[in-house]
């Protein structure tokens, strides 16, 4: 019998938890146990706008399951005030999941300098911001999990995706790094398999 990975009394921020991969990684830790904080900025596919509505709906979701969970709606440019919500409800942070991103696709000789930064500040500046705020937590506690969300394009590229196949590939690269600076403190971790959540 295989026992069913759980992660009680562990608080987990999830970025871009609003929908899609970021809803169902939000909704399945939470279902095992951890605390969540869903962060979401509320925008467009192509970073426009905020609203609270998409990330209060999975908050919602969680409580009525009989989870525990809250809400952040910065952009993960504020990674000091992402942490800081886990840290003022749960008083601690074990897990980042940078998970957050936007598309903003053009062919490369169409592309301006607006698609380029925009998607590269979300995905790729995001992801340093909210980890670099919970790394010196991570290494006082002498845990913590970071959790990047990449993608085939990083690797292989896509049309009409220069930015986010550079952004995603910007990705990969630090997470096998940031074991080599703290062994036996901070570990690169691999979700294995996806969640199985209803849609």
């Amino acid at each position: 019998m295989t026992e069913t990975l759980r992660f009680d009394d562990r608080v987990v921020v999830v970025t871009g938890a609003g929908a899609g991969l970021g809803r169902s990684h939000a909704l399945g830790f939470a279902a095992r146990g951890a605390k969540v904080v869903v962060n979401d900025l509320g925008g467009g596919g192509h970073g426009e706008g905020k609203s609270s509505e998409a990330a209060d709906q999975v908050v919602a979701e969680i409580l009525a399951a009989g989870g525990e969970a809250v809400a952040n709606y910065d952009s993960v440019e504020n990674g000091e005030s992402i942490i800081r919500t886990a840290l003022d409800n749960f008083d601690r942070v074990d897990v980042v999941v940078n998970n957050a991103g936007i598309l903003r696709d053009s062919s490369f000789a169409k592309m301006t300098d607006e698609d380029w930064d925009m998607v590269y500040r979300v995905h790729a500046l995001g992801a340093y911001k909210v980890t670099k705020a919970a790394w010196p937590i991570m290494l006082e506690q002498g845990y913590g999990r970071i959790i990047n969300t990449a993608s085939a394009a990083g690797i292989y590229g896509n049309f009409g995706q220069a930015n986010y196949s550079f952004a995603k590939r910007g990705l990969i690269g630090p997470p096998t790094h940031w074991p080599l600076k703290v062994p036996g403190k901070v570990s690169r971790s691999m979700l294995l398999r996806r969640w199985r959540v209803p849609a």
